[in-house]
């Protein structure tokens, strides 16, 4: 079987989504979501980033992360992979639900059913290269691998 999500609502995987509200702690600061932190790390260093940081809803934060009044990161395209991983293990690491729900789902296949989204999702028509449904399911073996929380 395969496990599709996509918009935080949506129950039981909703919660997979970024835009899920599960705040981590990383950097030295708190973030309100994962998609609030992969979005500011496009500029981290810069007060732009924690701008997005503070912004009210994830969605914000993403439309802020996707302005190009701001540069990039000169480095964005070789590190946002790992960006991403370490918000989204840290996100599993710290909500103990959450984990245990990403480790129910055994080894079923986990894709983000985003229409609009051929990296990060499957797209449209299902040709995405389903980058977030790959980092969740590394993360998921990650954790299988490790004592289990109480």
């Amino acid at each position: 079987m395969t496990i599709y999500f996509y918009t935080a609502r949506e129950e039981p995987y909703g919660c997979f989504s970024n835009f899920s509200r599960h705040g981590i702690d990383l950097d030295g600061a708190w973030w309100p979501t994962v998609e609030h932190y992969f979005q500011a790390q496009k500029f981290a260093g810069t007060p732009y980033a924690n701008k997005i940081r503070i912004a009210f809803t994830p969605k914000q934060a993403a439309d802020l992360g996707r302005s190009r009044q701001h540069p990039l990161r000169p480095d964005w395209e070789q590190v946002k992979d790992e960006i991403m991983l370490k918000a989204v293990r840290r996100k599993f690491e710290l909500h103990t639900q959450l984990r245990k729900l990403l480790l129910a789902t055994g080894s079923e296949e986990l894709i983000e059913n985003a229409p609009s989204d051929y990296y990060w999702g499957c797209g449209s028509d299902g040709s995405g290269q389903n980058k977030l449904g790959q980092l969740l399911m590394r993360v998921r073996l990650e954790l299988s691998s490790l004592p289990s929380p109480t």
